[in-house]
């Protein structure tokens, strides 16, 4: 009789056990577990939204990878992770990748991220324009200023490249560290560099970095002549930001080719919800879209 006790509590608890392994499994766009590739500028943003998901979706996992585009984006093309973060769209041929197996990519903008340029608080000079950071990544430039990148395989050193036209750094006056906490250090602690650092990052609640930023202030951009943004300096403030003034703007996309309606797709609909887009805006980024204010007035006569 005792084994037969034993026996039955031991198939409860295994049934116990399979049902809740059934219920977390279970893909929906609120349930289930999605795996993610996340530019390392945008992974804050990406944590505080996926906290608050969490929040209000218990049985949703997300398994996050962080890193360089140059890094991140071979994973997503290989299979391995079907949901990405980035600065950027496919491009045609990465597209075709995804096609070619009958999965049509979906590709959505949910904010827009601004690339600061820091120099030394008491730094006098504290503007710069367009032409002379590309003078400077062309190696034309006799200014003495200097860049700093974050390193040689990120999507902010993509972003200027192609903003020069350029494929190769000079041999003199643009550099590359490891990672934007080193560009921001660095330029605390050496007069004549320019970190490029994106803005969620700097804005990023990062406590270990709270005395190096103290030590640098963001520079004013004027843009090109015939450019939006080319009648004075402008930083990259939230304001600047969804006004499209600040010159150094890039958009920031969730890219979901899981090809089934799970919770990839849930969380992508989520980035461009009310909750999802309010999120950005608290983060300092600009939303993909305002959202209107209701206001209810009672009438007080």
């Amino acid at each position: 009789m005792k084994n037969l006790s034993f026996a039955f509590i031991f198939l409860v608890l295994l049934s116990c056990k399979n049902k809740k392994q059934t219920e977390v499994v279970e893909q929906t766009r609120t349930s289930g577990s999605v795996k993610i590739l996340v530019d390392e500028s945008f992974s804050s943003i990406i944590a505080d939204q996926i906290m608050v998901f969490k929040s209000d979706y218990k049985h949703a996992e997300f398994a996050v990878t962080a890193g360089n585009e140059n890094k991140i984006v071979p994973a997503f093309l290989n299979d391995s992770i079907r949901v990405i973060i980035l600065s950027r769209m496919l491009t045609p041929q990465e597209d075709k990748i995804y096609r070619n197996r009958s999965i049509v990519p979906k590709t959505s903008r949910f904010a827009i991220d601004g690339i600061s340029l820091l120099t030394q608080k008491d730094d006098l000079d504290s503007n710069i324009t367009v032409e002379e950071v590309i003078a400077i990544l062309k190696g034309t430039s006799n200014s003495g200023k200097q860049l700093v990148f974050d390193n040689a395989y990120s999507s902010t050193l993509r972003y200027f490249k192609e903003l020069a036209q350029i494929t190769e750094l000079p041999k003199k006056g643009v550099y590359t560290l490891k990672n934007n906490n080193d560009v921001i250090k660095y330029v605390a602690e050496n007069k004549n560099f320019i970190g490029v650092v994106g803005v969620n990052w700097l804005i990023a609640n990062n406590s270990d970095m709270t005395s190096y930023i103290a030590k640098v202030k963001t520079m004013g951009v004027k843009n090109i002549k015939g450019k939006k943004g080319d009648n004075a300096y402008y930083r990259p403030d939230q304001a600047n930001l969804i006004s499209g003034i600040y010159p150094f703007l890039r958009n920031v996309y969730i890219i979901n080719c899981e090809g089934r309606d799970g919770l990839g797709t849930g969380f992508a609909n989520w980035l461009l919800s009310p909750r999802g887009q309010l999120i950005v805006l608290k983060s300092g980024l600009g939303p993909h879209k305002m959202m209107s204010r209701d206001f209810n007035l009672k009438n007080t006569k």
